[in-house]
Order: C-alpha cells, then sequence, then structure tokens
C-alpha cells in the first residue's frame, strides 16, 4: 500500500472525472487545495511517505487502521516513524472512544473537545465534533459548554485543574462529582472521563508540538485561492496562512548556526555520567536538595517569548475560564508541592485502580507508558549502537519535576547536565503551553537529529504528561475511597 500525498488521500476533493481544471470553472465548481504541506509543517512530507512505503508492518496497520476508523488521520501519519508505538496509540484510542465502557459515545467525543479546547487545540476540536455528530451528539451542545448537561457542565473545574495545575486536584473535587444527586458521576464514569481528558491534554501537546496540519476535509486545512508562482500569494500573506509554506523551505531549518558537535557533546555526557554513577553515588539528602533545585528552576524556564494567542470563540466556548494556565502559577512564585512516587505510583496504585473501574483500560494504558519510555533503536544522530536510556530518563524525569513528582532513587543534577535551555524551552512548551509551541522552537534544539528521533521526543513528552495527570487525579480518588 503505497501513501498517497495530502491532498489524494481524501476522495471527496480529488476526483478528476470532470475533466480539466478549466471545465470545472466552467461549471462553477470550486477546488480546494492544502494550505499544509503533508501532515506537519515541521517534517518534510516526503519524510513521512519514505518511512510509510518502506515498512511493511506499517501497510497492515493503515489497512486495518482504515478499516476500522474509516480514515488515517495526520496524527497517524507523523507516529508512523515508531510503528510499535503507533500500534498501541491506535488501540488505546480505539478502545477509549468506541469499545463498550462506563460513557455513552457522544460523551466521550464530547470530553475530548473539552479538552483539546484547554490548549486551543482547533485540530482535535473539529475531528471531535465531527464525531461527536456522527454518533448522534446534540448540536446545541457545541455552542458552548453552558448548552450541554449540567452533568458534563460539572466537569470543566476538573478539565482545567488537570491541564494545567494537576497538583491542585484534592479529594473534595472527587467528592463535589460524586455527589450532585441528579447530576453525580459514577467511580467507573469518572475513571473513563480522567482518562479521556488525560488523552487528549496529552494529544494537544503532541499536535503542537509536531505541527500536525488539519485535514484538506477540515477547517482551516483547505483554501480555494489558486497557487501562485511562488507558492502562496499575497492574501495568504494578509490572513497569516503564509506560515504553513515557509516552515518548508530551507529558511525554516537553522541549524546552520549550531557547531556540528552537538551529538558528540551530548553523548561525551553520557558517558561521563555513566562513569561518576558508578563510581560515586549521592546520598539521598544531596539527591532531594538537587530535585527541589531543577523544581525551582523549570518554573523560571519561559514556555515561549511569543505573543499570547487569544482563543478563537471556536474552541473557547467548549470551556471556561480562559485565563487559567500554568504560567499563573509560576508569575506568583508559587512552589508546587512534592509529590513522592513512592507513596503514590501508577505502578502500585493507579494501574490497579483503572483496571478495577474500567476493566482492561489500565493494561492498554500501561503498555502504551512503557513503550514510549522504553522505546530505542540504539542510535543517536548518525551515532549507532549507543545506549540512551540515561537521556530517556533524565527527559521523563524533567517533565515530572515541573508537575512536582519525585522519584527518589534519581539524582536529578543529571537533567542540568543532559538537557540544554533550548530544549527545556521546547519541552516546557509542548507540555504546559503548547499551543505557544512554534517551528523556530522545534528546530532549535537537538539540530543535528533526526525528524524520528524529535518525534520520539513528543512520544515522551505526552506520555509522561499523561502520567502525571493521571497520577494527581487517582490519588484524589483513592483519598476518597479511604
Amino acid at each position: 500500500m503505497q501513501l498517497a500525498s495530502t491532498a489524494n488521500r481524501t476522495s471527496g476533493f480529488c476526483c478528476n472525472h470532470c475533466g480539466s481544471q478549466q471545465c470545472r470553472k466552467e461549471l462553477g465548481i470550486r477546488i480546494p487545495r492544502p494550505l499544509g504541506q503533508g501532515p506537519s509543517r515541521f517534517i518534510p512530507e516526503m519524510e513521512i511517505i519514505q518511512v510509510s512505503a518502506e515498512d511493511t508492518h506499517m501497510h497492515a496497520l493503515f489497512a486495518e487502521s482504515f478499516t476500522t476508523l474509516g480514515h488515517l488521520d495526520n496524527i497517524a501519519l507523523v507516529m508512523v516513524f515508531h510503528p510499535q508505538y503507533l500500534e498501541s496509540f491506535l488501540k488505546t484510542q480505539h478502545y477509549l472512544l468506541q469499545m463498550d465502557g462506563p460513557l455513552p459515545l457522544h460523551y466521550r467525543h464530547y470530553i475530548g473537545i473539552m479538552a483539546a479546547a484547554r490548549h486551543q487545540c482547533s485540530y482535535l476540536v473539529n475531528v471531535h465534533v465531527n464525531c461527536f455528530l456522527h454518533v448522534g451528539g446534540d448540536p446545541k451542545w457545541l455552542n458552548g459548554l453552558e448548552n450541554a448537561p449540567q452533568k458534563l457542565q460539572n466537569l470543566g473545574e476538573l478539565n482545567k485543574i488537570l491541564a494545567h495545575r494537576p497538583w491542585l486536584i484534592t479529594k473534595e473535587h472527587i467528592e463535589q462529582l460524586l455527589k450532585t444527586e441528579e447530576h453525580s458521576w459514577s467511580l467507573a464514569e469518572l475513571i473513563h472521563a480522567v482518562v479521556l481528558l488525560t488523552h487528549y491534554h496529552s494529544l494537544a501537546s503532541f499536535t503542537f508540538g509536531c505541527g500536525i496540519n488539519p485535514e484538506i476535509h477540515c477547517d482551516g486545512g483547505h483554501t480555494f485561492r489558486p497557487p501562485s508562482v511562488s507558492g502562496y500569494c499575497i492574501c495568504d500573506i494578509a490572513n497569516g496562512n503564509h506560515g504553513v509554506y515557509e516552515t518548508q523551505g530551507p529558511a525554516a531549518n537553522i541549524a546552520t548556526t549550531e557547531p556540528f558537535c552537538e551529538v558528540e557533546a551530548l553523548m561525551e555526557k553520557l558517558k561521563q555520567l555513566q562513569e561518576c554513577r558508578d563510581d560515586v553515588k549521592a546520598s539521598q539528602e544531596e539527591k532531594a536538595t538537587r530535585f527541589e533545585k531543577e523544581k525551582r528552576e523549570s518554573m523560571l524556564v519561559c514556555c515561549s517569548e511569543d505573543e499570547e494567542s487569544v482563543p478563537t470563540r471556536d474552541v473557547s466556548r467548549h470551556f471556561e475560564d480562559t485565563s487559567y494556565g500554568y504560567k499563573d502559577f509560576s508569575r506568583h512564585g508559587m512552589q508546587v508541592p512534592t509529590f513522592h512516587v513512592q507513596d503514590y505510583s501508577w505502578e502500585d496504585h493507579g494501574y490497579s485502580l483503572v483496571n478495577r473501574l474500567y476493566p482492561d483500560v489500565g493494561q492498554l494504558i500501561d503498555e502504551k507508558f512503557q513503550i514510549a519510555y522504553n522505546l530505542t533503536y540504539n542510535t543517536m544522530a548518525m551515532h549507532k549502537d549507543v545506549d540512551t536510556s540515561m537521556l530517556r530518563r533524565a527527559i521523563w524525569n524533567y517533565i515530572h519535576c515541573m508537575f512536582g513528582i519525585r522519584y527518589d532513587d534519581y539524582d536529578y543534577g543529571e537533567i542540568n547536565q543532559l538537557l540544554d535551555r533550548s530544549f527545556k524551552i521546547y519541552i516546557k512548551t509542548v507540555v504546559c503551553a503548547p499551543e505557544k509551541t512554534t517551528n523556530r522552537m522545534y528546530d532549535s534544539f537537538w539540530r543535528q537529529f533526526k525528524h524520528s528521533e524529535k518525534v520520539h521526543v513528543n512520544l515522551l513528552l505526552i506520555e509522561a504528561r499523561m502520567q502525571a495527570e493521571l497520577l494527581y487525579a487517582l490519588r484524589a480518588i483513592t483519598r476518597y475511597m479511604t
């Protein structure tokens, strides 16, 4: 199965039976063309097509996915670099949205809309608006959260806190949802909702972190303007659409300003850290001090220097309190309380709670966590036979550190050795304020690394973020139950 171009994947827009373009114009038919070039604004389309064409396992996975879902979205086409993860991701998402579960189908998609809207992710909002209507959802609910049932409106507060400040979730938030008389949630329904919220908060991070383009048939994915010789016309520049073109040109690649020793320097640091770890082990007091230092410093890392984007009506109507975000917390100089994994972990506590109340989902999520965390091809840019475990752990633990989560056996001094400032800015932006992610930020870290490796980074980011949110929510549910 050969992957076609973005335009050709949507048969409704590429029928050639009407004859020439001139003929179609005479008939008054407006011909759309894609605004973006390929599934991602950040990754050349040909790289994605080449990977897809070479992997026979991917052909079978795509065929199965197309049969099940009826389409292949651009998120899946970018995840194609990592087929093992993609298979687990598609299986989990299919179970959450379509298989037997506590929540009705239209509730599932509406919760997906609410979660994606917290990060102004119009791509995911549009996808689930269509799905919501397809499964019989009431169109009036789409006019704003206030038009949805009170039960869903009550979920808004949990959605807001989970997306931006999950450490503030308490058993009182859970009690309010479970004990609201006729609008109450059951424990099983709430677990399903929490998993959906965390899944789509994280998927919004991936969407922005990898520059996912809308499909041609979706809002923002096409234009009826004719292409110009330069690739876009002056009206595109006037309304801001020129950004989807310029990222594909040589000007977008700023790697030439960086010395070519970046990879070698990182490999040398890995080697030195491994030697130091074998020779000298930090005390528990030193590890605690280094964690607090890293946590404080992570608060000072700015997500982005770009101007703040304002939510459009189409997205912001799906949630309340549009000004609430991670940044407000850090600006006021408050501290994230420390969450000790030894006291409440996914493996020992969260996994079993999810599996008990929503059978099989804990297993699916755990498999996805494990694949993302352990995924390696033992390569680093042009180098082979490289042990990247220390680097992967530093990325995962840095994200959890930003959320106040501490692993007592980890030396947080390794993070500053392995993650430079530009990488930290990218990580924090994608995880905490993904709507601010830019192509320049994507290009500015790991400049000698392959796009597949940057996509792998994004898989680590979204799974670490999802696990962090789940830990806080599930701990609160456990405390309510006890």
